[in-house]
């Protein structure tokens, strides 16, 4: 399965969203994030435009271990990156990241792929 992990901050946009997963060049599976942003209308609005699944992260199931180490996501979340963590835990066990964070033009939300096994 493949996973886009999004990061974002609470003003994003269903563009800024789209705009980082664009970036990706991947077409993903679902779509996963940190569980208190899944109900935001533009991650949601989002899925239903790709007609993807969303996978809530709950914040403890995220790796604290990530290849970027923002040190606002350090902050906020314990991990380096909330898109990156999110694509992993979403994935599954064993799962690797395909792409790194990727950051829309706006700066308003970032995306990262993960694939795993899980089905």
């Amino acid at each position: 399965m493949i996973v886009a992990g999004f990061g974002f901050r609470s003003g994003a946009t269903v563009q800024s969203l789209a705009s980082a997963l664009a970036a990706t060049g991947i077409t993903p599976d679902a779509l996963a994030s940190i569980a208190d942003k899944c109900a935001s209308p533009a991650f949601v609005t989002l899925a239903g435009r790709l007609n993807l699944p969303i996978i809530p992260v709950p914040p403890e199931d995220l790796p604290r271990s990530t290849p970027t180490r923002s040190t606002a996501s350090l902050a906020a979340r314990e991990t380096g990156s909330v898109a990156e963590a999110s694509a992993l835990a979403a994935a599954g066990p064993g799962a690797h990241l395909l792409i790194a964070r990727q950051i829309a033009p706006d700066r308003q939300s970032t995306c990262a792929i993960a694939e795993g096994a899980t089905p």
